[in-house]
């Protein structure tokens, strides 16, 4: 597999929330100030939204699949552009270009044949060569941040027909295709589509005020039904500044975290949405010394603690989930022990219960001692490490906080680190395979299980190989169907003797699985939701169109 760099397609906002001119963005003019903010927001029709997100639910590169729009990490659907199928509420396909479609007896081939009234804004006609296009030229893209590499090739064998070839078998192909929208060859540029692009879908692109906000305006000869809301107005902040918002009532949903929702102003209700968005804690599997490379450049690998598999065991059984859940997320999350937890491809073996018991004995097994001052150590390496989260998430900041009180009292020294997402020699990616990080992952595919755990995973930032997990790996995507896969997803997190799981490699520390909550203004009816994966901002406005008042 390719190495796709996770830094490449996380928007970092420059600037604190006092510096963004809210009012300015919504009303056209005025001072910033929170009133003209409101008094703009207040007036839109009943046909209108403004919802806010995360600043780093705003696509660098614009809204571009090439990159990232849709696919990248926060796999949501594309808006501006159609896909061949996609997912209801409970997860199951749904045609959308495609009319229908079926894989070769083989596994390497799919054919899919599609709609022929599409259109794209422009007023050409979507067809299959487009389809062919947009595949083909993602698989190519050195900036695409989905991992195709297992497409042989996409050819369109009419204007309604497209077969797509497999380098090897890839049966959870049609979870890539639900996210992955569809650009008009004659009218695509990798320099300027993402600013201005043209689709298909339910949407347009009608305005972007680059670190600010994003405007979407009906697609007037969209194929399908009508979207109900006409306007979709998106403002990228950080969370003071969406629950300030909120509160002067300027917005009519706001995106808030388990640590703020008790602060739910009264022309609102909380809204909550179920979600498999993980957080767990990578633990470096080898020692300090090493290198990954990620994007092309080489980074530090590796760390002289967490190399020993008894302490990556040890703090697995030695962390009190159920505790870090009630004191950090007041009942909006669930402990989680996997990143695929009450999946069909999770497995019950990645569940431990705390046993500090048993989490001492892994240690002294280990020839770890504790010293004097209650900290264990081994030839002279003291069992302390470094914990880097997010400082722009409270929720991080306080499962970490959480973490290091908890090791602390068992025997290892956390000491936390809050930083941003860059490469910079304090910043996130700097230490993403030297140092534990609070990541937040999570999909409704089993492909996330195999990028964090592959040897050669994009997300592989415990830098765990096993020959024989991999194996696992390979053969659950080469079943006939996906309902077939999920043994092959299970033993690879514990086959009996090896696997991903506390009792094995102990590659991560998962924690919680945390509620996706938003301030909801009263009287907006938000359709219903599928689970949402990580990535708290597109997923909620996956059915806008369904939205109403």
């Amino acid at each position: 597999m390719s190495t796709i760099s996770r830094r490449s397609f996380v928007k970092i906002a420059a600037g604190s929330a006092a510096a963004l001119s809210l009012g300015g963005v919504l009303g056209g003019c005025g001072n910033g100030s929170a009133s003209s903010a409101s008094a703009a927001a207040s007036a839109h029709g009943a046909d209108e939204v403004v919802v806010t997100m995360t600043t780093s639910s705003e696509p660098s590169a614009g809204f571009d699949p090439f990159y990232s729009w849709g696919c990248g990490e926060h796999v949501h659907e594309p808006l501006i552009q159609s896909t061949l199928v996609t997912t209801d509420t409970n997860l199951h396909f749904v045609n959308d270009l495609a009319t229908d479609y079926w894989c070769g007896d083989d596994r390497l081939s799919w054919t899919f044949n599609i709609r022929s009234d599409a259109k794209f804004t422009d007023g050409q006609p979507l067809t299959a060569k487009d389809v062919a296009f947009t595949l083909n030229g993602i698989k190519d893209f050195e900036g695409s941040e989905l991992d195709l590499t297992y497409m042989k090739q996409a050819r369109a064998t009419s204007d309604t027909q497209v077969v797509i070839e497999l380098n090897k078998p890839f049966n959870a192909l049609l979870y890539t295709l639900a996210v992955v929208g569809i650009v008009p060859e004659h009218a695509y540029n990798a320099t300027t589509y993402g600013a201005n692009p043209i689709g298909s879908g339910r949407y347009m692109l009608a305005q972007w005020d680059k670190g600010q906000q994003v405007i979407f305006t009906a697609n007037p000869n969209y194929y399908g039904e009508a979207p109900k809301i006409k306007k979709l107005t998106v403002l990228f902040v950080e969370e003071d500044t969406s629950l300030a918002l909120a509160k002067a009532g300027s917005v009519d949903v706001a995106y808030t975290a388990a640590t703020l929702a008790a602060q739910t102003p009264a022309e609102y209700d909380l809204f909550r949405a179920a979600s498999v968005d993980c957080r767990g804690i990578s633990l470096p599997c080898v020692p300090a010394g090493n290198t990954r490379s990620d994007g092309g450049a080489e980074y530090p690998a590796g760390n002289n603690v967490t190399c020993f598999p008894e302490v990556r065991k040890a703090i697995n059984y030695a962390i009190d989930r159920q505790v870090l859940v009630n004191n950090t997320l007041a009942g909006y999350g669930d402990v989680a022990y996997s990143v695929c937890d009450d999946l069909p491809w999770g497995s019950d073996d990645m569940r431990v219960s705390t046993d500090l018991g048993k989490a001492a004995q892994l240690m002294a097994d280990g020839g770890w001692v504790k010293g004097a001052d209650g900290i264990y150590a081994k030839d002279g390496q003291r069992a302390e490490i470094t914990l880097f989260y997010s400082a722009s998430d409270s929720v991080r900041q306080a499962m970490a906080n959480e973490f290091m009180n908890q090791m602390k009292a068992f025997g290892i020294d956390v000491a936390i680190k809050g930083s941003g997402w860059t490469t910079d020699p304090d910043g996130l990616y700097a230490h993403q395979f030297s140092d534990p990080i609070v990541w937040g992952w999570g999909a409704n595919s089993p492909t996330q299980l195999y990028d964090l755990t592959y040897g050669a995973g994009f997300g592989n930032y415990a830098v765990y190989e096993n020959a024989t997990v991999d194996a696992h790996l390979d053969a659950a995507l080469a079943t006939a169907t996906v309902e077939e896969s999920f043994d092959e997803w299970k033993k690879a997190q514990w086959d009996g003797q090896q696997g991903i799981a506390p009792q094995g490699g102990a590659s991560w520390v998962w924690l919680a699985n945390v509620d996706h909550l938003y301030f909801a203004k009263k009287g907006l009816k938000i359709a219903a939701q599928k689970p949402h994966p990580h990535g708290h901002g597109w997923s909620l406005v996956n059915n806008v169109d369904q939205w109403s008042w």
